[in-house]
């Protein structure tokens, strides 16, 4: 199993980002995914998640600002994150729900 999150970067307060997660070694189309992220210092939290049919819950700290979605063709998972603030700055992951399968994270900074 390979989950290669990519797409993050430095972004200003306010702007947009999408990330990706590319899944490979597994049924994708039958597996929930979710995203997580790590800010320094604090323990990782629970993005969003996003069923096998395409139906996504998300932490009350992000709803209406990130979106989760995923593409059955390209077996790849993606989160639209806008008004972004910094205190979205953090590592994020990717994760096939109910498994201990986590991607590598890629960093998202958001400047005030």
């Amino acid at each position: 199993v390979q989950l290669q999150a990519s797409g993050g970067g430095l972004v200003q307060a306010g702007g947009s980002l999408r990330l990706s997660c590319k899944a490979s070694g597994f049924i994708f189309r039958f597996n929930a995914m979710g995203w997580y992220r790590q800010a320094p210092g604090k323990q990782r939290e629970l993005v969003g998640t996003i069923t096998s049919g395409g139906s996504a819950n998300y932490a009350d700290s992000v709803e209406g600002r990130f979106t989760i979605s995923r593409d059955y063709a390209k077996n790849t998972m993606y989160l639209h994150m806008s008004s972004l603030k910094p205190e979205d700055t953090a590592v994020y992951y990717c994760h096939r729900e109910s498994t201990s399968d986590w991607g590598q994270g890629t960093l998202v900074t958001v400047s005030s």
